[in-house]
């Protein structure tokens, strides 16, 4: 006598079919679901859905049971698939509909730390990090087995309605390998399954990190003489550490030295006015005391000989006219 009988074959067409049907009803429902769609062969192809199924595949308790899920999940019979904080629910088609849980516990306090240290310095965009575009040494470190964050067999808890024995039945492996289809659309959802914050990555950029990284070598502080040098300014020795620094041009002079220029020399009506008022206004205060005698530039020679030569042609002709 047996006590179990096979069913009627069905084909995969007809499987599909029949899951086609219950994905339409569900929406004609009203529920709110998220069906997964993989094109082509591949069932990820990210770095983090990649990542993910190399996961699952490299424990042993899994081994015998995941090629059956890679199967359904092509096929298209996971018509909804949930990932939340700890839980991943989904409705895979089968003989009939099967609901499927997984809890997943969320990452230790002290293991996402000692990412975050390792990270450290290193992840400089969220957009690199979702993308995987960062060093493989730090994209090793995340996705290292056994304190990285993607599960172990110990952090997972697998639940399916279906009549199978198997704590790992096709359609929680179905479930499961579609989460790493899910996450070639949506990375952060690892982070959220996992329950930490990938921004925080970001945050602990320069936490942990040695001094010389963080401060600027001695060779590249400029002293006073150099800014000095840099911006032509005469920089006044200070009386303490928190006294302010006078600053003073050295193209600024006071105006005294205006009026020793054009004294002598015949200026028009405006300009005396303007050597009047700047005499009476007081001069700015300076770190040295101004030398006595008068100093002559480049400029005041130059236009000192153009007076000369203009009154000599002047004298000329006029010597000319009177002849």
């Amino acid at each position: 006598m047996s006590f179990y009988a096979w069913g009627d074959y069905v084909s995969v067409a007809e499987k599909r079919r029949q899951a086609e049907q219950r994905l339409a009803k569900l929406r004609k429902q009203g529920q709110s679901i998220a069906p997964v769609a993989i094109a082509g062969r591949k069932i990820a192809t990210s770095f983090w859905g990649q990542s993910w199924c190399s996961n699952l595949e490299r424990y042993s308790d899994y081994a015998y049971r995941l090629p059956r899920g890679r199967s359904y999940v092509r096929n298209g019979f996971v018509v909804d698939l949930q990932i939340a904080k700890g839980e991943i629910t989904a409705k895979v088609s089968g003989s009939d509909l099967y609901n499927v849980k997984i809890a997943i516990a969320p990452v230790k306090a002290a293991r996402w730390k000692s990412v975050r240290r390792d990270c450290a310095g290193t992840i400089d965009s969220l957009v690199e990090l979702l993308q995987g575009r960062l060093a493989k040494g730090v994209m090793d470190r995340v996705c290292r087995e056994g304190d990285g964050l993607f599960p172990s067999p110990g952090e997972i808890k697998l639940s399916c309605s279906c009549p199978d024995w198997a704590d790992m039945c096709k359609h929680v492996a179905a479930a499961l390998y579609g989460v790493g289809a899910r996450l070639d659309e949506q990375p952060q959802l690892l982070f959220v399954l996992r329950g930490v914050d990938e921004n925080e990555l970001l945050a602990s950029a320069g936490e942990d990190l040695p001094l010389s990284k963080t401060a600027p070598s001695g060779a590249r502080v400029l002293d006073d003489n150099d800014v000095a040098a840099l911006f032509g300014l005469e920089m006044a020795e200070t009386g303490g550490p928190d006294a302010p620094i006078p600053i003073t041009s050295k193209r600024s002079q006071p105006p005294k030295r205006l009026s020793k220029r054009l004294k002598g020399r015949k200026t028009p009506a405006g300009m005396k006015a303007i050597v009047a008022k700047n005499s009476n206004s007081p001069a700015p205060s300076r770190t040295k005391p101004e030398s006595t005698k008068p100093e002559s530039t480049k400029s005041e020679s130059k236009w000192v000989a153009l007076v000369r030569v203009r009154k000599r042609r002047a004298q000329r002709l006029q010597a000319q006219r009177s002849a």
